[in-house]
């Protein structure tokens, strides 16, 4: 067989939820498909190297079982069976019943559900714009960000921090609660640049030995939720020994006496009955801290989702404050830059459309929703129907069992425009194509670095795929909604959108390089002219009202519960005899989510879906490795293969990946055990958080 040319290639720019956003150079085929994936060499973050998932991204884009047609359910919800009808009778159908529902039951009654299987805001933000013109019911965005920006903000004022190229030129690089081996390969090409260029120690803090901490200088390994008690007990230290910068913090932060004898009975010792650690070590990485104040902290997701996960990263976010480590370049610490991009999105999500205030629906709380908690429906009625883009709920989001139970309603009318025949698409009566990021335009934002990025369509779509920013405006015009409908494409709406920004010419961005970089002055991103508060001083002592109102964001709790300055609070779900282990769902290296699982090599490379134990705690149980394993608690229970692991702390067990459902024994994914309970001050799910028990499995 004639092996396909390589007719050109194109740069373009991964879509998927990673911080990263990497630059592609990607081969375009004579045969009209895409070929090798590489990292584009001259983009300064990216410098050549992407994750080995999007490297082989041609087995996805050509895979063979790609939704090409649009389907209509002829069986059981989640039996599968769907019969190929046209693109205009699916949307006929979609707009009849939409209609149909709207007049017995309202417009709040149809929720469109969307995040961010793509990151390009074309394709994720569109449906937005159907929503506000027709008064659907508001999503609450809080399966990923809500609890770690909420911490960030709390002490900064404002989501940014030094260009994560300066990890380079650091002395000192913390990675602390994420591991980028697995999630952004890109924060290690800058931490060990400064390993090799100065001598940087690199530590990393996480609850199990990642691939990341396999190659810390410093590995800090601590139990689940409790990196709030590292911090406080680190700053106790740099206090005690005289290594804190008074000076910087006098001029910089609202640091006080009160809060100096808060912190003194955060003592080592205090600390290592809470984490895990020992005394030793606690007092070694605040020495190594305080002693080269050129520290870059990189604070990841990982550790934020924890009941008390805003906490924890106010808390290790007030470590470089308390060094004094953003005067100097190198020096700081960085989670998103989310809140540098000043975007006019208006014409993208149709905001001056929405007419009226309507009901604020909890995206992580979708199963009591669907199921119908009159909490969880602010009051309101039951939602009759669903659009959903670029997110698969059946797998990832929480309290999975209430997930599925809402998705087989009979009286729940569920369309989904999709890739694949994935889980949440199977429970749907409606199916539709969808394109991938290279057979459509769009522009992406880099929550982990300075830039954003122009993506071009390089191929055709196969079969009769088509892109989301199409479905929203059919739709639109099928539901009465001709204001909703936008004349321009895809590639028209990125150039209006960067035009309305601020950002020039999309023409001429392309021709030169692909991307607007955004990156702040240095004396912004390290806030050395001041923190983003009113009085320019970092907050030790959060404003946790003033939070929410820069967030615009709601209470889930009694604002009273939160603390006055930084804590260490001990809210995760607790441990009993009944359920004595703890439970944290990490990521794994080749699946994003629950995206690629259906490509062959991550699905080999995963394989069974396991769980990690510490061999005391299996030898304790009689449990041997390789044994199938089942692992529970009051929300249900999950079939996993057992894989022994010192690595972690006994009492804890890891399950990495969100491997399918139908890849469990008895069809049950992890998020069946993990809760939808909205965690303080503003919601969020505690995905790293949960009590479980482990016994092995019945014959």
């Amino acid at each position: 067989m004639t092996k396909p040319l390589v007719l050109r290639t194109a740069r373009t720019v991964c879509p998927h939820d990673c911080p990263s956003t990497c630059a592609l150079d990607v081969e375009v085929l004579d045969s009209g498909v895409i070929g090798r994936v590489r990292g584009a060499k001259d983009d300064p973050y990216t410098a050549g190297v992407i994750c080995e998932k999007v490297a082989r991204y041609a087995e996805r884009a050509n895979h063979p079982d790609r939704v090409l047609y649009p389907l209509r359910r002829t069986g059981p919800k989640g039996s599968g069976q769907f019969a190929r009808i046209s693109w205009d009778e699916a949307l006929d159908e979609i707009g009849t019943r939409f209609l149909q529902i709207e007049a017995e039951h309202g417009p709040q009654s149809i929720w469109p559900y969307y995040y961010a299987g793509t990151m390009g805001h074309v394709h994720r933000d569109g449906i937005n714009r159907l929503r506000n013109a027709k008064s659907y019911s508001e999503q609450y965005d809080t399966i990923c960000t809500m609890i770690s920006w909420t911490g960030y903000i709390a002490g900064t004022g404002l989501l940014t921090g030094p260009n994560p190229e300066q990890m380079a030129e650091s002395d000192c690089v913390v990675i602390w609660g994420t591991n980028p081996v697995n999630t952004q390969i890109n924060v290690m090409t800058h931490a060990i640049r400064a390993r090799k260029e100065r001598g940087a120690k690199l530590v990393v803090v996480d609850i199990y030995r990642t691939a990341t901490m396999e190659q810390a200088d410093m590995a800090l390994l601590i139990r689940p939720g409790t990196d709030g008690a590292l911090a406080l007990a680190v700053m106790h230290i740099l206090l005690r020994d005289n290594l804190a910068d008074r000076e910087f913090l006098k001029s910089h932060s609202d640091f006080d006496s009160s809060l100096e004898s808060h912190l003194a009975v955060k003592t080592p010792n205090w600390a290592s009955e809470i984490t895990g650690l020992t005394p030793a070590e606690i007092e070694a990485f605040a020495h190594l801290v305080g002693e080269n104040p050129r520290a870059y902290f990189r604070l990841g997701y990982g550790f934020s989702r924890q009941r008390n996960g805003a906490l924890n990263m106010h808390a290790a976010l007030s470590i470089p404050t308390m060094v004094g480590a953003w005067k100097y370049r190198g020096g700081g610490a960085f989670h998103s830059n989310s809140g540098t991009w000043a975007l006019d999105k208006s014409q993208i999500t149709g905001a001056s459309l929405k007419k009226s205030r309507v009901r604020e629906l909890d995206m992580c709380r979708i199963g009591p929703i669907l199921t119908g908690d009159p909490q969880a429906l602010e009051g309101g009625g039951p939602v009759k129907a669903l659009l959903i883009q670029n997110t698969n709920p059946m797998v990832v989001t929480p309290d999975h069992s209430l997930t599925r139970e809402g998705f087989t309603r009979e009286d729940l009318f569920t369309v989904v425009h999709e890739q694949f025949m994935t889980e949440t698409a199977q429970m749907a009566d409606i199916v539709l194509p969808a394109t991938m990021f290279v057979e459509h335009n769009d522009y992406y934002t880099r929550g982990g670095h300075t830039r954003v990025l122009y993506g071009p369509k390089i191929v055709d779509a196969p079969g009769e795929a088509m892109p989301n920013h199409f479905v929203i405006n059919e739709i639109a015009k099928r539901v009465g909604a001709p204001e909703a409908v936008t004349e321009k494409t895809d590639r028209e709406m990125v150039a209006e959108t960067f035009s309305r920004s601020g950002y020039g010419d999309l023409d001429q961005i392309e021709a030169a390089s692909g991307f607007v970089d955004r990156a702040l002055p240095d004396d912004k991103s390290r806030y050395t002219d001041g923190f983003a508060w009113p009085d320019g001083k970092f907050r030790f002592k959060p404003d946790w009202e003033a939070t929410r109102i820069k967030r615009g964001v709601n209470w889930v709790c009694d604002p009273s519960e939160m603390p006055a300055m930084v804590d260490f609070l001990d809210w995760n779900e607790p441990t009993t005899e009944t359920v004595p282990f703890r439970l944290t769902t990490s990521p794994a290296r080749t699946f994003l989510n629950s995206t690629f699982g259906e490509t062959p090599t991550s699905q080999k490379r995963e394989g069974t879906p396991s769980l990690l134990m510490h061999p005391d705690d299996a030898a304790r149980l009689a449990l041997e490795d390789g044994a199938p394993v089942t692992i529970g608690n009051h929300r249900g229970s999950v079939e996993l293969t057992l894989r022994l692991f010192d690595g972690l702390r006994t009492g804890v067990v890891v399950a990495e990946g969100l491997h399918p459902h139908k890849a469990h024994r008895k069809g049950r994914g992890i998020n069946t055990l993990i809760g939808s309970d909205p965690v303080k001050p503003f919601g969020g799910a505690a995905f790293h958080d949960a009590a479980v028990w482990v016994r092995a499995s019945a014959a």
